[in-house]
């Protein structure tokens, strides 16, 4: 049985001792393997075009290009990369950004290192990790009610029902067998309708407000 390979993770943070913490702690993990640094947003998005990481950890506040618009940038050049916030900053707009420019994960520093190595996995899987204080910022900005009119089709609450369970696109086609570009479609329409910007979003607003059973 061949050995599935290591996932490739990139370090993105202007602090020169956190990426040497962040790659002493990967050396940790055999399923983990660090194949690049960058000291900053500019940096990291030619890096990630050179060597095309699994999973990028990214710092959200830095010099010249911060870890918002790097995101975004990324996510639009390589979507195939995921990238995971991991940053001392906690303001629920700093969360808001960092999501809706494409991070699937937004976590604190101070995270231990079985926990970070866990949502690394599950980044490169597809699913999202947010600390506590992140999910919190994330309900601060769904508290408003629901728009009016953005009652779901019952195969929008399914797709909705399994995203909440935390199943990204390819594992809700698989399991509904239907194409992944049908679930996108749904996808989309669902964070029409509930007037959100991102799946975390949609999730936090469809576990508050009792939208899946």
């Amino acid at each position: 049985m061949m050995e599935s390979k290591p996932i490739r993770v990139l370090v993105v943070d202007d602090h020169l001792m956190v990426r040497r913490g962040l790659a002493t702690f990967l050396t940790a993990f055999d399923d983990l393997e660090l194949v690049g640094e960058a000291g900053g947003g500019e940096a990291a998005v030619r890096l990630c075009g050179e060597i095309l990481p699994d999973v990028i950890l990214m710092d959200m506040v830095m010099p010249e290009m911060d870890g918002t618009t790097a995101t975004r940038l990324i996510r639009k050049k390589y979507p195939q990369v995921q990238v995971l916030a991991l940053t001392s900053f906690k303001e629920d707009k700093l969360v808001q950004n960092a999501l809706q420019a494409g991070a699937i994960g937004y976590l604190l520093k101070d995270v231990s290192a079985y926990e970070l190595a866990r949502a690394i996995r599950a980044a490169h899987a597809g699913r999202s990790t947010l600390s506590p204080e992140a999910a919190e910022a994330l309900v601060h900005a769904t508290s408003q009610p629901l728009p009016p009119k953005c009652a779901l089709t019952d195969r929008e609450q399914t797709v909705l029902a399994l995203m909440v369970e935390g199943l990204n696109n390819t594992q809700i086609a698989h399991r509904l067998v239907v194409s992944p570009s049908t679930i996108k479609s749904h996808v989309s329409n669902i964070l029409t309708k509930l007037g959100v910007a991102n799946r975390s979003e949609a999730v936090v607003l469809a576990v508050r407000n009792k939208l899946v059973a």
